[in-house]
């Protein structure tokens, strides 16, 4: 039986800094989209072929559930690019973890004893994927709020002096920000974690045909999770970029 790490394993270094299993899985993630990116971008037409056409269809469907949040199109048209990539680098990174080469293909390293560490790992699964990826997150929510409504005006929703129960629950609003990092990365990690220990557990009670069904929920699940993340992250830029303030 695989055993079962909370922390990455580390498989190399650069010039002192440790990759882990799960940084490889990621960086692979990043080359599938690049790929087929660049494979789509070629294939691109006026006169869209069955294949554009459904991707058309879907961005379509995408941008009207965007409207329905932040109530307009040009708002949905812009900030797009940003949601779409974190669902699609979440969505690829939680499926490439489910093949079946992830986990049983290792390699020995000095910190390996006395097996082989995987040389891949879903990302998710591993907690300091998911943090950074929540204080990206949420630093860029902020972000497109400054750019869209000013420093100032930002920030006032957060420290105003008006009156003692405006300022204490901005203050509050202030804090949340930081337990979005924490409620985003232990959501994703603990779902993600949870699935590839039950894919362990149960390939290795019942190797054959028994873990087929769990791993059709664990794509779901990859669906889920990709899409809870990146429709936070959209209702966290409406609500940040709304001139209203929320309290």
């Amino acid at each position: 039986m695989s055993e079962i790490s909370i922390k990455a394993e580390e498989i190399f270094q650069i010039s002192g800094w440790p990759v882990t299993n799960a940084v490889l899985l990621s960086a692979l993630a990043v080359l599938v989209i690049l790929g087929a990116s660049l494979l789509l971008r070629g294939k691109l037409s006026l006169l869209p072929g069955k294949f554009q056409l459904i991707f058309e269809f879907l961005i379509e469907e995408i941008l009207k559930l965007m409207d329905a949040v932040l109530g307009s199109r040009r708002l949905s048209l812009k900030y797009l690019p940003f949601v779409a990539t974190i669902f699609l680098f979440i969505l690829t990174s939680n499926w490439l973890g489910l093949l079946p080469v992830i986990g049983p293909v290792g390699i020995k390293t000095a910190h390996s004893n006395p097996g082989l560490v995987p040389l891949f790992r879903s990302p998710a699964s591993d907690l300091n994927f998911t943090i950074a990826l929540a204080v990206i997150s949420v630093l860029s929510v902020n972000f497109l709020a400054i750019t869209a409504l000013g420093f100032k005006k930002h920030f006032s929703k957060f420290f105003t002096f008006r009156d003692p129960i405006l300022s204490f629950t901005g203050l509050l609003e202030f804090i949340s920000e930081f337990v979005k990092i924490i409620s985003f990365s232990f959501r994703l990690f603990g779902n993600v974690f949870a699935g590839e220990v039950l894919l362990v557990i149960v390939g290795f009670l019942v190797p054959y045909f028994l873990p087929l069904p769990f791993i059709f929920l664990e794509i779901f699940v990859g669906f889920i999770q990709a899409f809870i993340f990146s429709m936070l992250t959209l209702v966290f830029i409406g609500m940040a970029t709304n001139e209203e303030p929320a309290h």
